[in-house]
């Protein structure tokens, strides 16, 4: 080999091994907050309107990737919501649908794949391209958040005993909100071992007859839920004007912005065009919690009206 060759292999190697480097530490860049917890954001003296991303800052980075939490950390988001799914060695990783073929390279059903076969794989974005990212386990989310940002876990109720031993073993139980649609007896009986440890949230669906009972029972609780997510795809239930005397009573209120039939019309798509009206009618009725799919945008509204660090 001559000489020049021999240097251009070195340069290039030189040149790999510091591209490594710099991917290694792009998500060590964010200071910590040790006391960072779901009771001390949602029920401290500087209460103000969370932020939760919805899979992440996914229309910047493919959705549950460890790049799209990345972005919410750096932009000042209070809680990302990722999804849980179980591999075939029972292994927790990131993805929310039970297949692998919208996003992802490959096909067929998480549970169908190992961990390491699902490692050889790539994300897709919301363009459908291929992207350089890997599907993400729990533990490397969460190894990730450690400190940084709050999580709510979705799609993982029935297995929460599998990710249970991770959440410890990574010391983040106090930045986990859990939530579910079950009957506060049933969450009892399933989570009572781990309620102490970790916060759960229930979801009301106010167009269900059953709401208003739900809520009651919840709210009246020895130990009533740090928060409760209401979906409503119109406004006649009467619930909605309680959200204040809600939130008063230290359960926060939380709203999906991200579609229609989620909150009776004031979706994120919206807001793009109809900002203060879409987004100003969360802050008068008193939500103080917002999963959006436009973090940015909606952190931009709040942060311009003082509503937001």
């Amino acid at each position: 080999m001559c000489l020049k060759t021999t240097l251009l292999v070195a340069f290039c190697t030189l040149c790999f091994s510091c591209q490594r480097k710099a991917e290694t530490s792009l998500f060590n860049t964010t200071k910590s907050k040790n006391n960072l917890t779901v009771n001390s954001e949602l029920l401290g003296a500087s209460k103000k309107i969370m932020v939760i991303a919805h899979r992440g800052d996914w229309r910047n980075a493919p959705e549950n990737s460890l790049q799209a939490i990345q972005n919410c950390i750096d932009m000042g988001v209070d809680m990302v919501e990722i999804d849980v799914r179980l591999t075939k060695d029972s292994i927790p990783v990131l993805m929310h649908d039970k297949t692998i073929d919208r996003t992802t390279t490959g096909k067929g059903n998480v549970a169908d794949w190992t961990l390491e076969e699902l490692k050889s794989l790539y994300i897709k974005n919301g363009a459908n391209h291929t992207t350089h990212h890997k599907i993400p386990t729990l533990e490397e989310a969460l190894y990730l958040s450690k400190n940084k940002i709050l999580l709510n876990l979705d799609k993982c109720y029935n297995y929460f005993d599998v990710i249970y031993p991770i959440i410890k073993k990574t010391n983040t139980t106090k930045q986990i909100l859990m939530k579910g649609k079950a009957s506060l007896e049933k969450v009892k009986k399933d989570f009572g071992n781990y309620l102490g440890d970790i916060s759960f949230m229930p979801i009301i669906n106010l167009d269900k007859e059953d709401a208003f009972e739900k809520v009651n029972t919840y709210l009246n609780d020895i130990n009533p839920p740090l928060a409760i997510e209401f979906v409503f795809s119109d406004l006649k239930s009467p619930i909605i004007s309680q959200f204040e005397s809600i939130d008063k009573r230290g359960t926060s209120v939380w709203v999906n912005s991200l579609w229609e039939s989620l909150n009776a019309g004031y979706e994120d798509d919206l807001a793009v065009q109809y900002t203060d009206s879409i987004y100003g009618w969360y802050v008068k009725n008193n939500i103080s919690m917002i999963q959006t799919d436009r973090p940015q945008l909606l952190l931009d509204y709040l942060r311009a009206n003082q509503l937001h660090n």
